[in-house]
């Protein structure tokens, strides 16, 4: 039996933060930094109180939900995006043809003008070199996706998933950790999840020869992981 696999979009193959970014350039300038206003040789930063906190906080929140509301009025927002890892999609689909794995390419994005984000995203998929994406949606608990959908595997770069994927399924997580972090790395694997530095590395560690049947198959990956469970 192949492999079942199901892979994360924003963050994980496509690049979410740059567009962000770029819209909250437009809308509110360049953002100011503590660098901008050099402390003296003789001076100490002032602490900022728990009212400053929580007003910072509230305006960042405020902020953040404008960039999002310009984000969902563009038309065919998530056709638009960049790719993480340019040549991953395409590397990926050569994978899954030469394995014959079952891959299925799960997210939550919210709604934009134009087409649906179905559509949007089986459109980005194909131009990235995915030529037939199966798109999953999703509004509630990724952990019960992967349950239905019977993953062995799944591609994400948020922790927070990689948790959900295991408390609600058999699903193996592998969390794509771009930024060396040890204490995280550490804490995943402790948990049960595989951690990678990029989609490719996961790409190469799932396509390392492996015996079948499909349960061997999984159990020799997850020992490639470093896991021990």
């Amino acid at each position: 039996m192949s492999l079942r696999i199901g892979v994360d979009l924003d963050g994980t193959l496509a690049d979410l933060s740059s567009i962000f970014h770029e819209y909250e350039v437009t809308l509110f300038g360049k953002p100011t930094t503590d660098d901008d206003e050099p402390i003296g040789p003789d001076e100490e930063a002032a602490e900022p109180t728990d009212k400053e906190k929580l007003k910072t906080a509230k305006a960042k929140s405020k902020q953040q939900e404008a960039v999002w509301s310009a984000l969902k009025n563009t038309t065919d927002l998530w056709t638009q995006l960049k790719p993480l890892e340019p040549g991953a999609v395409t590397a990926l689909y050569a994978a899954a043809s030469q394995h014959q794995w079952e891959v299925f390419f799960i997210t939550q994005r919210p709604r934009s003008a134009g087409a649906s984000v179905q559509r949007q995203t089986q459109a980005w998929l194909i131009a990235n070199g995915f030529p037939t994406p199966s798109v999953l949606t999703l509004t509630g608990s990724r952990g019960k996706a992967a349950h239905a959908l019977d993953l062995d595997f799944l591609i994400d770069d948020l922790p927070k998933n990689c948790i959900d994927v295991i408390s609600d399924s058999k699903c193996r997580p592998i969390l794509v950790l771009r930024e060396p972090d040890a204490k995280t790395e550490v804490t995943a694997k402790r948990m049960g999840i595989g951690v990678v530095s990029s989609v490719v590395a996961a790409i190469e560690l799932l396509s390392q020869p492996i015996p079948q049947p499909r349960e061997t198959a999984v159990r020799r990956i997850v020992k490639a992981l470093g896991l021990s469970r």
